[in-house]
């Protein structure tokens, strides 16, 4: 049996606990779903950054916010300015990114998909993502704010407003 696809969201995680987050999980690749990998207030999670810490820690990085970020630059995935993540769950691009996820998934490798946002349910790892993943037959897990794993039918609803109990306190 196949372990499920983590989630998690740097937040305000200085990059020690995110990397002990990581190890703690067992993740083997994260996997960088930010449409642009930079962030100018926090330094160590710029691309190059990130991966020289990941490295470190003897954790790969994967970038595929080209793929699977949730500010695309294809106009087709627009609605009134907006993202339209029904549109881009038919993109070519899209389909493709997450076809490697599920090879590597296959393959029995623990991913983690990262963005910026703690909050799971605040981010398209699951509102894009995680739906996607989760409607393939795949458990995904996301690590939230307080490092706590929640399931994905968790953080749907805490999305609708009917927070759950944590799946470990």
């Amino acid at each position: 049996m196949k372990g499920p696809i983590f989630s998690i969201g740097y937040g305000n995680r200085n990059i020690e606990d995110f990397l002990n987050l990581l190890s703690r999980f067992e993740i083997q690749i994260l996997i960088d779903t930010r449409s642009s990998p930079y962030s100018r207030f926090r330094p160590d999670y710029r691309k190059q950054a990130l991966q020289a810490h990941l490295t470190q820690a003897g954790i790969q990085y994967l970038f595929m916010g080209d793929t699977l970020g949730g500010r695309p630059s294809d106009p087709a995935c627009y609605t009134d300015g907006k993202v339209d993540y029904h549109k881009l769950k038919q993109q070519p691009f899209y389909q493709a990114g997450i076809h490697h996820l599920r090879q590597m998934w296959a393959e029995g490798i623990r991913l983690c998909l990262m963005c910026a946002e703690a909050k799971p349910q605040e981010c398209h790892r699951s509102r894009l993502l995680g739906e996607t993943l989760a409607a393939t037959g795949i458990e995904v897990v996301h690590i939230d704010e307080a490092g706590l794993p929640q399931t994905h039918i968790q953080v749907i609803a805490r999305m609708d407003g009917q927070e759950q109990p944590r799946l470990f306190e």
